[in-house]
């Protein structure tokens, strides 16, 4: 599947060099609609081609060989979705949930899920994190379970306060700031599509500096 779609890119009408240009803009961080301006491409061309990227690069990312994270592991969930008035973070109405588990000095991943219950968040953790790892989570009852497992968990009560010395979640936390001031820029994701946006900025978390997502991105996308 993933060969086919990199046939039908290869047969994409925009000439290689305008691709290179708008892969360029799309790591910098430039909506669709600017990359369009500047490129003089057609602003529905330049959103299209911005969408197959964020498909190139989840498929990508699923593709990668399995790696467990180790060592110290900061993990928390975060919720977006658009502005509403009622409950805000944990249990708000019409947000999408997701998890993030963030080695420090190292990478992140995330994962959308249908609840921050502990069946749900446990199960991850076990997948993803080797086993004696030091993992930091807040006070939120769904890890109680890490006290009698194989990991060594440390909980930082954040009503108290934020940081302990090593015990805190400040990595973890600053993604989610940043993957949220890059999210707002495109004024609304339509909820079908989250999963394509939310890994992206993942791959921007891992791959950064944009010379080193520029170069990831254009052998993907060329393959």
């Amino acid at each position: 599947m993933i060969e086919n779609r990199s046939r039908e890119r290869r047969r994409s009408r925009l000439r290689r060099g305008v691709q290179e240009e708008l892969i360029k803009y799309f790591c910098a961080g430039a909506t669709a609609r600017a990359a369009a301006e500047v490129s003089g491409v057609n602003r529905n061309t330049a959103i299209l081609f911005y969408h197959k990227l964020r498909e190139v690069i989840f498929e990508a990312l699923a593709a990668e060989a399995p790696e467990l994270l180790a060592g110290e592991i900061e993990v928390d969930e975060s919720y977006f979705g658009g502005h509403r008035k009622g409950k805000r973070g944990r249990g708000a109405a019409g947000k999408v949930p997701v998890f993030g588990l963030l080695k420090r000095q190292g990478k992140v991943y995330v994962a959308i899920i249908a609840n921050a219950r502990s069946d749900t968040l446990i199960p991850i953790i076990k997948e993803k994190i080797r086993p004696d790892s030091v993992v930091y989570t807040d006070a939120f009852g769904s890890y109680d379970v890490l006290d009698v497992s194989e990991f060594h968990h440390m909980r930082i009560n954040h009503s108290k306060l934020f940081a302990d010395q090593r015990n805190h979640i400040n990595g973890i936390e600053n993604f989610w700031n940043q993957a949220k001031r890059h999210l707002r820029s495109y004024n609304g994701i339509p909820r079908q599509h989250f999963h394509l946006f939310i890994k992206e900025c993942e791959w921007r978390f891992n791959y950064r500096p944009i010379g080193r997502m520029q170069a990831t991105l254009m052998g993907w996308w060329f393959k």
